[in-house]
């Protein structure tokens, strides 16, 4: 009976906030008038045409993978010219969710600069991305982005944009978009073991299908706002998984790949006087990324260098700092004081994982079950 129950909640949970809100999302369905199996790399949008599941405005242009353009899945995709933008509406489907987007973007032809931005935009965000050379093996890069949050069944028009960047109006290398994925997370609550909430980074935007990258997370300067759930972030950081790098525990772990300044944050509310250890892995996600890494720790008003020699091949150590608060707010930091690449210039840098705050003499933050209460009532109708 306990285990039916625990599985009974498992799949309810998994369906809640697994489930892709967005039709074609992968612009496998091809736009009216052009054929699944067409092979021209190229197709310019008529008037006349719709993207299924998609309303669009301006230049577009279906793009099909091939040496080209390489994508992920070598399917297809979207390309937006100057001033042109797609875009979708879908159903928030429960409250007090947020909902991350993961999408892959990549250049609009070979040896193209970045010549334009894409805009993500929902009705509580906007962020602008462009195509960053250097930062993945791949002719394409995964990026996650924080959209906000909305009363259940409440319609969400998400739009996608494309933006200039530089006065050549005439290139042809626009920005294509491809493989977008929306996720909905609940609001976290604190636990008994740890007082920061996702010290362990396992809640983040959905990890790309059948990708060997991990996602570029671009600053975000309210953990609020930002698709790494209670972080914000500076620089560029790479939210990498176990499956496909060294993760120190757990499925998730952040790397700082844009060099010095950049990192994450937290706060953390406390009580002023007894100490506070803050506890944390610094490690190298297996990317062949060696060098001297160091890392500086701040929590509350203390601050400590941390450094960690890389042979790039997969390796982490646990360190820790005392702190004693002087505040009722504790600032909880961590910045990178290097930049390093691999032999094949792609940019990486140090990876922090398990960040665990604990206080002495008792002090803890009891969890809040009454998320769960409503799940599991409903799990006890149903048997």
């Amino acid at each position: 009976m306990h285990q039916t129950v625990i599985f009974l909640l498992f799949l309810f949970i998994q369906s809640a906030f697994s489930a892709d809100l967005l039709q074609n999302s992968d612009f496998e369905t091809p736009p009216l008038n052009v054929p699944k199996n067409s092979t021209p790399p190229f197709q310019l949008l008529s008037e006349n045409s719709t993207i299924p599941g998609w309303s669009f405005e301006g230049t577009v242009v279906y793009v099909t993978a091939g040496k080209t353009v390489p994508l992920p899945g070598n399917g297809h995709a979207i390309q937006l010219v100057q001033d042109s933008q797609i875009n979708q509406t879908f159903i928030a489907t429960g409250d007090y969710l947020h909902y991350l987007l993961t999408f892959a973007l990549a250049p609009g032809g070979q040896n193209c600069s970045n010549n334009g931005s894409i805009g993500v935009s929902a009705p509580d965000s906007h962020a602008d991305f462009v195509y960053k050379q250097r930062y993945g093996k791949e002719g394409w890069e995964s990026y996650g982005v924080y959209l906000g949050s909305w009363e259940q069944q409440e319609s969400v028009n998400l739009v996608i944009q494309s933006q200039e960047t530089d006065s050549d109006v005439n290139s042809t290398c626009w920005p294509v978009i491809d493989k977008l994925f929306i996720k909905a997370v609940e609001t976290l609550a604190p636990g008994n073991d740890n007082l920061l909430l996702n010290g362990g980074f396992e809640v983040g935007p959905e990890f790309m299908p059948n990708s060997t990258e991990g996602i570029l997370l671009e600053s975000a300067p309210s953990p609020v706002l930002s698709a790494l759930r209670q972080w914000s972030i500076t620089g560029t950081v790479k939210y990498i998984n176990s499956e496909n790098y060294f993760v120190p525990q757990g499925n998730a772990a952040v790397e700082f790949v844009s060099g010095v300044s950049s990192g994450v944050q937290t706060a953390i509310t406390v009580k002023e006087g007894p100490p506070y250890s803050l506890e944390f892995s610094l490690g190298d996600a297996n990317d062949s990324c060696e060098g001297n890494f160091v890392v500086g720790a701040r929590a509350g008003p203390a601050a400590q260098n941390f450094t960690l020699q890389s042979n790039g091949t997969g390796s982490a150590k646990n360190v820790s700092m005392v702190f004693k608060a002087d505040s009722i707010t504790a600032s909880i930091s961590f910045v990178s004081y290097t930049t390093t690449q691999t032999k094949d210039g792609i940019f990486c840098g140090p990876v922090i994982d398990n960040v665990v705050l604990r206080a002495s003499r008792g002090i803890k933050s009891a969890a809040k079950w009454t998320v769960l209460i409503p799940l599991l009532f409903l799990v006890v109708v149903i048997l």
